[in-house]
């Protein structure tokens, strides 16, 4: 191995080493798949090396850590989710109780759980406030739209029409999920 590439590997794990293993570990569920995964990036650091300009070092090696925790995940849950997911047509809502829901309680679904309660925290946080409320209410919170036609004033199919529109969205957002977990 040269001495310049050598320098440069010895000096991006000096760097990062100690961050990238964090990120990784908070991601997967035990210290040697972190481990696995973090000897992963460093091989496929030191093979581009000298083959590809790295711009930002740091940006790269984060970005293939996140695809070998999805790649392991990914094989690990394939499985797993085709045994979970029903089949479904395109436009019916997406299923997730089934995989949230299950009693399986392995690495793989509570990865999938922590992904999923991500991304539809995030797809949430996009709504506006009143459709936001209305589907949390109703979805999460168990209130009927009786209940909350009480508690908010409004019109019981003004409120419909907010978790519709939720719905909609959170449809939109949470298929590209869906799609990646069980596209093989």
């Amino acid at each position: 191995m040269p001495e310049e590439r050598e320098n440069s590997i010895i000096q991006a794990i000096t760097a990062y080493g100690k961050g990238l293993l964090g990120f990784i570990r908070r991601r997967v569920k035990n210290d040697a798949d972190a481990e696995d995964i973090l000897q992963d990036v460093w091989y496929q650091f030191s093979s581009v090396i000298n083959s590809e300009p790295i711009e930002q070092t740091s940006a790269w090696l984060y970005r293939v850590a996140r695809n070998k925790i999805l790649d392991k995940h990914k094989k690990r849950t394939e499985t797993l989710l085709d045994d979970m997911v029903p089949e479904s047509d395109e436009d019916e809502f997406l299923d997730f109780k089934s995989i949230l829901m299950t009693e399986a309680a392995t690495p793989e679904t509570a990865y999938v759980r922590g992904l999923f309660w991500e991304q539809l925290f995030s797809a949430l946080d996009e709504l506006p406030k009143q459709q936001r409320q209305v589907f949390i209410w109703h979805e999460l919170d168990d209130v009927t739209f009786g209940e909350m036609a009480e508690r908010t004033g409004e019109n019981v199919q003004t409120l419909v029409s907010r978790k519709r529109y939720a719905v909609l969205h959170l449809r939109k957002r949470l298929k590209q999920l869906y799609d990646e977990l069980t596209d093989y």
